[in-house]
């Protein structure tokens, strides 16, 4: 069977990480995986071409030097302020005289979507289905082969910004690559640390990067929610750094050595040396104090989505709890603090296996978003500009179900 390479890249304000991997029939196997500093990126958007096309370069090079490959297109994770969403109901009729509703009905209500009024220097993203509609029956997750007189799709649109995503692909054309797919980075994310169960029951995730922290509700096999919040794990360093008077390597190494989300979660009471700055001696202040400067923050940005999501009426429906995810919900503490806040049950989300092995080395929360974009990915996406076209259908799709089924069915009509 032919093999297909795929590389991922996953550009967030900290870090950098790209990923390789051969797929072959249903299996997938990692080939390489590079993570460097990103310094270019400021709250998910480019600020700095230069830096950011570097560090593309030197993660490429890293995964492509392990994987014993190259490569010229990479499928990209988006995230950042720019990012919106809307929910969107269309419909089609059948005009075959069989009136069964085929692959080509569903690409003609895809097609009506997109021309929807949307912001100038705005672009659609993705348009996900949340349940089609047959005549007057509702719920109904595939209907292709079915018959009525009427479709109808009830669509989670996600808008992005013009502007923002060309400046990626600048980034990406100057480190010498073509973007194959933009994915949304919550969708990418659950695809490796989301169970069916949790999605179809009612499941909040939340993804704490570097500068922004994506937020996505999933319910009843479908993704109802998606909205990016400019407050995150950077906005805490630079917390203590106001606090403290200290440099921002130094709050940061407090954060990850020494923070926590809340006094709860406090297991010794110690005191933490501060390095002196200037005519500024050493100075000791105890753990607490440094938690109640975190506290505050991670408490507002709970209840920053906490209040958000009351507001659209969807908290009611999430059965399952929330999943955290991203190098901000490594903070001792965060599962409690979350629990508080949210008033459910919390945990760390941490790529798994979903038939499909991955190395330890990314089998942690802050590489979500890359680890599914392995899995997330049809193996003709390579071929994304001419799907619409060609009306490829993924041999390997009968491997995913439910939700995760829906993503791979909206990257092949596109």
């Amino acid at each position: 069977m032919k093999k297909n390479i795929i590389a991922g890249l996953d550009l967030g304000t900290t870090k950098v990480c790209a990923v390789i991997a051969e797929q072959d029939g249903t299996d997938i196997n990692v080939l390489g995986f590079g993570a460097v500093e990103s310094t270019g990126l400021t709250r998910g958007q480019v600020s700095n071409l230069t830096k950011t096309a570097e560090a593309i370069s030197q993660a490429m090079d890293k995964a492509q030097t392990i994987a014993g490959v190259e490569i010229s297109r990479v499928n990209v994770g988006v995230a950042g302020e720019h990012i919106r969403s809307l929910r969107h109901r269309n419909y089609v009729t059948i005009s075959n005289p069989e009136k069964e509703i085929m692959r080509e009905d569903i690409i003609r209500l895809k097609e009506d979507v997109k021309t929807i009024a949307i912001p100038s220097e705005s672009q659609i993203l993705h348009i996900i289905p949340e349940e089609f509609i047959v005549d007057t029956h509702s719920g109904i997750e595939d209907p292709i082969g079915m018959c009525g007189s009427k479709l109808e799709a009830v669509n989670h649109v996600v808008i992005a910004s013009s502007t923002s995503l060309r400046n990626i692909q600048r980034s990406i054309e100057r480190a010498g690559y073509e973007v194959g797919n933009y994915i949304l980075q919550p969708l990418a994310s659950s695809a490796s640390v989301l169970e069916e169960n949790e999605i179809d029951l009612g499941v909040i995730l939340i993804d704490i990067g570097g500068g922004t922290t994506d937020v996505a509700i999933f319910h009843n096999k479908s993704i109802k929610y998606t909205k990016v919040f400019g407050v995150a794990g950077n906005q805490v360093t630079r917390d203590i750094r106001e606090s403290l008077g200290i440099v921002t390597s130094e709050a940061e190494q407090l954060k990850k050595n020494y923070g926590y989300a809340t006094q709860k979660a406090i297991v010794k009471e110690e005191e933490i040396l501060i390095k002196g700055v200037g005519a500024r001696g050493n100075i000791k202040i105890p753990v607490t104090l440094l938690t109640q400067i975190i506290h505050v923050r991670m408490k507002e940005l709970f209840a920053f989505i906490d209040k958000d999501l009351r507001q659209t009426g969807l908290k009611n429906k999430v059965k399952a709890g929330v999943v955290l995810t991203g190098g901000g919900s490594l903070l001792h503490g965060c599962v409690e603090l979350a629990e508080e806040v949210f008033g459910l049950p919390a945990k760390i989300g941490v790529p798994e296996e979903f038939n499909v092995p991955i190395p330890k080395e990314i089998q942690k929360p802050e590489f979500a978003t890359v680890a599914g974009l392995i899995r997330g990915l049809p193996d003709n996406i390579a071929d994304e500009a001419d799907n619409i076209e060609k009306n490829k259908v993924n041999k390997n799709k009968k491997q995913f179900t439910g939700f995760f089924k829906k993503v791979l069915d909206f990257f092949d009509e596109l």
